[in-house]
């Protein structure tokens, strides 16, 4: 008789891991829509992107955590927004790393992980070094490799990298002559085998990919080798390329394994474009994409909407473009909804499960998304429906845009929403919970200390 239970539970954990999908998270660092062919990019070729595309659904209205590295990718992790977010800012810890995530935070790949999944993360990391409670390796992923430290992370030719938590020098990397090595190539030799060895599934790989954020260092500037441009704008234009053939790698390697079909591949930015307008790159490539407002470190449009793409054939819209809105934190619910995993009742989330959304339906319905960002004077934003209401300052008075109409955030309508702004106003204190670690502060011109904002 036990024995006879033993393996009709054996059969069906067998057949739950069989309908459990593998997932893949593609976060490039400081991707902007206006990089990528598929969302109007000129210049620069994105063939895999722009197939992916053309195979998946693509997002007009896909909203990073917050318009800088470390806070937003927390958000994907945890699957909080930045009012609740443990990491609310890009915060240095010496001699390298980051203010870590605290310990009892539980992440996206923890809930995997107990459902099974085997789980890594290649590329960036920035939520703490591995003798914190942020380390990768003490929340939910079996394996690490490439960069911890988001300033280490500047280098493309670094001298050493880690694997696991364990470094590993590059010491062709001490000089610039020939037989450097580029970090990339093998943080994507790295995910080619790890997939490889994962095959059989389930599996979550995070894969952070550092390019194209500056310093912008290429090994090859390709087929832009011979353009009428500046090296800076040669460079990012192979890096953006560059970052597109490793993604079309990873997906071959898919087809190869014949998992391409029973794989969920998301990809985005981890804030809108990085560059002024009016800067050498931003010039050049037009990267205020879609006529959006603003770029990193803002928390206009410009800097929140990312190149977002979702491809599963068979299970996501092949061709399907939708502007309905959602956000990194989305992303932790709608991963355990796929793998049938149990959020635990500790873990509470800001995020709504995308699966229906993915498959072609609707949206979720939600009250409102909001943002903060604490870079010298702390950022508020808040959407409810197609308002967006932005205060660039605790002292500054509220912004209201209706995006409906104005998604270039370009008329200022609070002068005759003074209902709406009421609203917007009570919002932005509400969806954030007092953190000593992030007070409102409003950094006064000329000076170098922010003042809090008295509660």
């Amino acid at each position: 008789m036990f024995r006879t239970i033993a393996l009709l539970l054996a059969a069906v954990s067998l057949a739950t891991a069989a309908h459990q999908p593998n997932l893949i998270f593609i976060l490039s660092d400081d991707l902007a829509q206006g990089d990528v062919g598929c969302y109007g990019q000129k210049l620069i070729q994105t063939p895999t992107l722009d197939r992916m595309a053309k195979e998946g659904t693509r997002y007009l209205q896909g909203y990073c955590g917050t318009s800088v590295c470390a806070p937003s990718r927390s958000t994907l992790m945890t699957g909080l927004d930045t009012g609740h977010c443990p990491i609310r800012a890009n915060r240095e810890i010496q001699p390298e790393g980051q203010k870590p995530l605290p310990a009892g935070t539980i992440t996206v790949a923890q809930i995997l992980h107990d459902a099974g999944y085997a789980t890594a993360c290649m590329g960036k990391w920035g939520m703490g070094m591995f003798d914190t409670t942020g380390s990768p390796l003490k929340l939910g992923f079996d394996h690490f490799f490439g960069y911890n430290c988001q300033r280490h992370a500047h280098s493309y030719f670094p001298t050493y990298l880690y694997n696991d938590d364990k470094r590993f020098d590059l010491p062709g990397n001490t000089g610039k002559g020939v037989g450097r090595t580029y970090a990339q190539q093998l943080i994507s030799d790295d995910v080619v085998r790890w997939v490889r060895e994962h095959k059989s599934g389930p599996f979550f790989l995070f894969y952070a990919i550092t390019l194209p954020h500056g310093t912008f260092e290429i090994d090859d500037q390709g087929i832009y080798k011979d353009k009428p441009w500046t090296d800076t704008q040669k460079n990012y234009a192979a890096m953006v390329t560059r970052l597109d053939s490793d993604i079309g790698r990873l997906l071959d390697t898919l087809k190869e394994c014949g998992i391409d079909e029973n794989t969920l591949v998301m990809t985005a930015g981890d804030n809108g474009s990085s560059f002024d307008p009016k800067s050498e790159v931003g010039r050049l490539f037009d990267q205020a994409s879609n006529g959006l407002r603003g770029y990193k470190r803002g928390l206009y449009e410009g800097a929140l909407r990312q190149a977002a793409l979702a491809r599963w054939p068979g299970k996501v819209p092949a061709g399907r473009v939708t502007d309905e809105p959602w956000a990194f934190w989305d992303f932790l619910p709608t991963a355990a909804e796929l793998a049938g995993a149990k959020i635990p009742a500790e873990c509470k989330t800001d995020g709504l499960s995308l699966v229906s959304f993915l498959k072609g339906g609707p949206a979720p319905k939600r009250d409102h998304f909001y943002w903060e960002l604490h870079e010298g004077t702390s950022l508020q934003a808040v959407r409810f429906g197609d308002w967006k209401a932005v205060r660039n300052g605790p002292e500054m008075p509220v912004e209201l845009y209706d995006l409906a109409t104005d998604a270039a955030e370009s008329h200022d309508l609070a002068g005759e929403k003074p209902d709406l702004v009421a609203k917007a106003e009570a919002l932005m204190k509400t969806s954030r919970t007092e953190d000593p670690a992030w007070p409102l502060v409003q950094k006064k011109p000329g000076k170098g200390k922010a003042k809090t904002k008295k509660k």
